[in-house]
């Protein structure tokens, strides 16, 4: 299935064909028989020695500006009549634990802790014909660009997948901070945020509110063991006997029925106190607690501590807020370098502290970087998604990066086995601020994870009689570079 993309029409309209088609192809998955593993002999790739055991995924989600964030360019203060034509960034530079390596002010925590990090600034992203956050987070979190003709796995359902779980009680992929239901574009998140074709075994564990995860890890209130016990094996009955019988394979029933099991086993369980972040220490707590963000990075420190194999941590993407910047940037991304700044480079040192920093890769990403001319990248026809257009800056709100930016972004990646601070690919030092040195594309960055991982980017499953591949046709190369 292709998606064609006219650059005069509507992002409404495009929206909703998106739509349309993630959803034909996700009933379609339903349908799809047990996906067979291709062996290494059959496609000639070997599984690389792991580096990491674990990934923490930290997704700045809405379109994070590198300029104001890991790639600081040309400061300009605010003052009224700013040409926004010379408006490169928003914030100065600082200096960081690494010689070398500059980011911005109101990052300081982070800075410190970057002696532990790769940098690499020179992510790129495909021009996609529309530049939708949907579309761009779908092909980030599975590698391929929606919508195709069954529903992509996400990156931890492949993990989930191919490695297993650490702990057997503790779900292999857990999802914390996005709200599925009633926020923005929910039907375009819960297309990506799934196990695709794997089954609902390998899919997400979602807390959005991580202060009420131990809630989700405990029988309702007043329920006995005995009637818990009874409504488990109804709802067994129920998904082999009931309307999902005639409207999905014998597969994905049966993954369903594993994946209650799985949760029956998890409730059962005395490690399901990872899930309660009351138990961290008060001073632990404090430390991250910057809102919500933060308390999602300190339950997927417990987490990853108690086995988990693959967490993301978002600050949620809802239109129009958070690092969706299209009014009053500036003033939001402080806002947001105040959520993410001490939380993060905690749960850096938390995990170092621990010994467990060596064997987890820590990610931060987001679907794109932002600038304050260009949508897309230069030549792109992409709509422009600006909410407003001046020349000059005459209020507070015009002062930041409001338009969605493919041409380069950064990532950042702590332990796991990549190299302490290094820095790797440059962007242009003026506008239009493009990857300049060893750009990395969305299905490189997926080859470099599951590397680390210990996955072959070669790795794929048939999936009704063609294969299906981690990366896209196989062919992603990792950023072999990076690894220390």
């Amino acid at each position: 299935m292709t998606f064609k993309h006219d650059p005069d029409t509507p992002d409404h309209i495009v929206r909703r064909d998106f739509v349309k088609q993630l959803a034909a192809a996700g009933a379609a998955s339903l349908l799809a028989s047990e996906p067979r593993s291709l062996t290494a002999a059959e496609h000639g790739f070997e599984q690389p020695e792991a580096t990491a055991d674990s990934c923490i995924l930290i997704w700045m989600g809405g379109g994070m500006a590198a300029p104001d964030t890991f790639d600081p360019k040309r400061y300009s203060p605010f003052k009224e009549g700013l040409e926004i034509s010379s408006m490169l960034s928003t914030f100065p530079a600082i200096d960081t634990a690494v010689d070398n390596i500059k980011i911005c002010e109101g990052l300081e925590n982070i800075g410190q802790v970057m002696d532990r990090a790769t940098l690499i600034r020179s992510a790129v992203q495909p021009d996609l014909g529309s530049i939708l956050h949907s579309r761009h987070q779908y092909h980030w979190h599975t590698g391929y660009v929606p919508p195709q003709t069954v529903a992509c796995p996400h990156l931890g359902a492949w993990m989930a997948k191919v490695l297993g779980p650490k702990n057997p009680v503790i779900p292999p992929f857990i999802n914390i901070g996005q709200r599925l239901e009633g926020v923005g574009e929910k039907e375009e998140l819960k297309s990506f945020t799934t196990a695709g074709f794997f089954g609902s075994e390998f899919g997400p564990m979602n807390l959005p509110f991580p202060e009420q995860a131990s809630q989700s890890v405990q029988p309702p209130k007043g329920m006995t063991a005995g009637r818990f016990s009874n409504r488990h094996k109804l709802f067994q009955e129920l998904v082999k006997s009931g309307p999902l019988k005639e409207r999905a394979s014998d597969y994905q029933q049966e993954s369903m029925v594993r994946s209650l099991e799985n949760a029956y086993r998890l409730l059962s369980s005395k490690d399901r106190e990872a899930f309660d972040i009351e138990l961290e220490p008060k001073e632990s707590r404090e430390k991250y607690d910057t809102g919500r963000f933060g308390r999602g990075c300190l339950l997927a420190k417990r987490l990853v501590e108690s086995g988990a194999r693959f967490v993301e941590v978002t600050t949620e993407y809802v239109p129009f807020l958070h690092w969706d910047t299209h009014n009053s940037g500036h003033d939001t991304v402080a806002r947001m370098h105040s959520e993410m700044d001490r939380p993060i480079a905690q749960l850096v040192l938390d995990l170092e502290a621990s010994g467990l920093l060596d064997r987890t890769l820590v990610i931060i990403a987001s679907e794109f970087s932002r600038d304050a001319l260009i949508e897309g990248r230069p030549g792109s026809k992409a709509n422009d998604q600006a909410t407003f257009k001046v020349d000059k800056i005459t209020e507070k709100k015009h002062y930041g990066l409001h338009r969605h930016f493919t041409g380069g972004t950064s990532v950042v990646m702590f332990g796991g086995g990549v190299k302490k601070g290094f820095l790797y690919g440059k962007t242009a030092d003026e506008r239009p601020l493009i990857a300049v040195e060893n750009p990395v594309s969305v299905t490189d960055i997926h080859a470099t994870i599951m590397t680390a991982m210990g996955i072959s980017p070669k790795t794929a499953y048939d999936i009704e009689g063609r294969p299906f591949y981690v990366t896209p046709d196989g062919k992603g190369k990792p950023v072999m570079d990076i690894f220390g």
